[in-house]
């Protein structure tokens, strides 16, 4: 995380929690996430490509049962195979609780080791059949995968449609908002250090200086944090007018029963209804018409505030359980 940027230039609207309340329609009954498939579905594959082995891991249940095909590429892993294998595993699972299941029916991950390399990095394709790309450096151990946040954030992006090029915030915003809920969700990071890196985050999205919207201002930091700050007033406005009944997962699972996910192209518009369709509030095409097309400045202060987010010294956080949303900052972490 970087720090806090400077201060907004005047001319940049606010936007306030006011600004969004309205009596709206409460949502229909939520979609609760499937277990976890079993360790006993992770199987050894016939060797492909001549000594490239894969691994197939079966991901949630029923119609939302889904296959993560592993390959790996030759060369040698400090963090050994296994310790690979479940480093797939592990994410695999906590981005399919939150999606309720695995968004696509197959998708091929490719392990290629670098050598000499120390670093993570990765890329998903959705032209054809979904697949992620995932360069793994042979100097990464297993607690560098412990920690890893690249695998479910490439993982995350096979539950959007893909959407034009002005709206590729909304793709990479989703998947820098939901890969730490996921985390968290599944234990793998604690609570205090998701709401801390949040808040130290978010503001990185707020406009700056000519900023022109979010569908018009493709700068790294509007379109990673931007898009994280959009989906993350989405959570929690999705929470608030539903009495903390539906939340931005149920919007998104929205999104992928109506058959949206990597594999197809989709217009913005109708990625927002399939969403907000699914929770029965306008919340995130109500979002879009304020925050696409003019810079507009969330009112954090106030969000942290309500939410009961207390920052204290060296940039830590604490939790105020007397917070008028407090209920909803819980629903956002709970499991």
């Amino acid at each position: 995380m970087t720090e806090r940027p400077a201060a907004r230039e005047r001319g940049t609207r606010r936007l306030t929690i006011a600004a969004l309340s309205g009596a709206l329609a409460l949502a229909v009954a939520s979609t609760v996430a499937g277990p976890a498939a079993p360790a006993r579905d992770l199987v050894r594959a016939d060797d492909v490509a001549g000594a490239e082995p894969w691994f197939e891991l079966a991901v949630g249940e029923g119609e939302r049962r889904g296959t993560v095909a592993v390959r790996r590429g030759s060369g040698a892993l400090a963090a050994g195979d296994e310790a690979v294998a479940r480093w797939v595993r592990r994410n695999a699972d906590a981005v399919g609780a939150y999606f309720g299941g695995l968004p696509v029916r197959r998708v091929e991950v490719t392990i290629r080791p670098v050598a000499g390399d120390d670093r993570i990095h990765g890329t998903t394709f959705g032209h054809g059949p979904a697949r992620i790309e995932m360069r793994l450096g042979s100097e990464v151990v297993e607690a560098d995968l412990a920690d890893d946040w690249v695998l479910p954030h490439e993982l995350c992006h096979l539950a959007l449609p893909s959407v034009p090029e002005e709206s590729h915030w909304l793709e990479e915003g989703m998947a820098t908002y939901v890969e730490p809920v996921a985390r968290v969700r599944a234990g793998a990071i604690p609570e205090e250090r998701f709401w801390r890196e949040l808040v130290r985050g978010l503001p990185q999205g707020q406009p700056r200086r000519g900023d022109r919207g979010l569908d018009r201002t493709p700068t790294w930091a509007r379109t990673y944090w931007g898009g994280a700050l959009f989906c993350f007033v989405a959570d929690v406005e999705i929470r608030r007018r539903t009495d903390n009944r539906h939340g931005l997962e149920d919007a998104l699972r929205g999104v992928i029963a109506a058959g949206g996910h990597i594999e197809r192209r989709w217009r913005l518009a109708d990625v927002l209804a399939a969403a907000d369709g699914a929770v029965g509030v306008p919340v995130l095409a109500e979002l879009h018409a304020r925050m696409g097309r003019e810079p507009v400045e969330v009112d954090l202060e106030d969000y942290w505030r309500r939410l009961g987010v207390v920052r204290g010294r060296r940039g830590r956080v604490a939790f105020d359980d007397a917070a008028p949303w407090a209920a909803i900052r819980r629903a956002i972490t709970a499991p």
